[in-house]
């Protein structure tokens, strides 16, 4: 008994550590599993299109039409922005160092700074933790290709995930007596209909708040305004950390209107984010993905709180999940 105890533990611990040392790899794959999750609906929809009569669309056409489709909305997306986002970014670029200048100067008027300093003082100066500048931008050019490196394989790895949904879903419902498999088809289905319309949600949340800073911005006489919306859109669809970092640059450039119209930049992103917050994404996640208010802020701050980022990100589909999970086991707690 003692022996087997041992075993046991050993296995146990050896189990956990192996875990963690893998912990990356299992996060990307859990990340592409919630990515063909969500995208099942869609095509499991277009699977049962027939070519002919005799003829459906075969299930890995689907999945590329799905991508395809995709990507030629980011491409036309793209095709859109680019013209005016392009002539924007370039008259920033040319403006940016009258507008370092000119926020230098409310700084040394304000007793924070003693004199101006350049962008190349300002980057020698910069700390860099012991590393020369050279090993800094090859740091970056390395994060930059892992990171695609990573999304690449994600998307790979969720189109085997939808190629062999059904086997994977065949074989989940095997390890459950007979009689519940209905029921946990069933709430395999509900789970994958939340993740879907989770993406839907955070896609419709960078709309509006891309869309309403536009405007604002616009309302304020900020210059610039199309590519600033663009960033805070794009920053929306980071939790926490996303919209903070997407006001940044445009309460920089408010400043070169005036300290008043900065001020003002940062009173609207203040207030902008309260409303989103507190109202955008417990009423839109609640709507889209079905799970409460309260769930969905307390399932942002812990995901944040124990991986960060990334945990924010993950936090509302996840909630998702283990809602239907819970429910299912409150109806059979009930029935017993």
């Amino acid at each position: 008994m003692i022996r087997y105890a041992l075993v046991s533990a050993t296995l146990t611990v050896a189990l956990v550590w192996t875990l963690y040392l893998v912990r990356n790899t299992l996060l990307l794959i859990y990340v592409a599993g919630l990515i063909a999750v969500g995208l099942s609906p869609l095509v499991d929809r277009l699977e049962q299109q027939r070519l002919t009569r005799r003829v459906r669309l075969p299930r890995w056409a689907a999945i590329l039409s799905v991508y395809v489709l995709v990507f030629t909305l980011i491409g036309l997306f793209v095709m859109l922005m680019v013209p005016p986002l392009a002539s924007q970014a370039r008259d920033f670029y040319s403006a940016a160092p009258d507008l370092l200048s000119r926020g230098q100067q409310w700084l040394i008027q304000q007793g924070v700074l003693g004199r101006e300093i350049t962008i190349g003082e300002a980057v020698r100066q910069a700390p860099v933790g012991g590393t020369d500048a050279v090993t800094t931008v090859l740091s970056a050019i390395w994060g930059f290709v892992g990171g695609v490196f990573g999304v690449v394989t994600i998307l790979i790895v969720a189109f085997y995930l939808l190629v062999d949904a059904e086997n994977i879903l065949r074989a989940l419902v095997r390890l459950f007596p007979r009689p519940e498999r209905a029921r946990v088809r069933d709430a395999s289905r509900r789970a994958g209909e939340k993740v879907s319309a989770w993406m839907a949600g955070q896609l419709l949340l960078g709309a509006i708040i891309g869309t309403t800073a536009a405007v604002g911005l616009w309302i304020l006489g900020v210059p610039y305004f199309y590519v600033l919306a663009l960033i805070a859109g794009i920053g929306e669809l980071i939790p926490i950390v996303g919209p903070l970092l997407a006001a940044i640059p445009a309460i920089v450039v408010a400043f070169s209107v005036s300290p008043a119209t900065a001020l003002g930049v940062a009173v609207f992103f203040f207030l902008q984010q309260q409303v989103e917050n507190h109202v955008l994404v417990p009423k839109v996640m609640s709507r889209q993905v079905g799970i409460s208010p309260v769930l969905v802020i307390m399932a942002l701050l812990i995901g944040g709180s124990l991986l960060g980022l990334v945990g924010a990100i993950l936090a509302v589909p996840t909630a998702a999940i283990l809602q239907v999970l819970l429910q299912e086991l409150l109806v059979e707690a009930t029935a017993d």
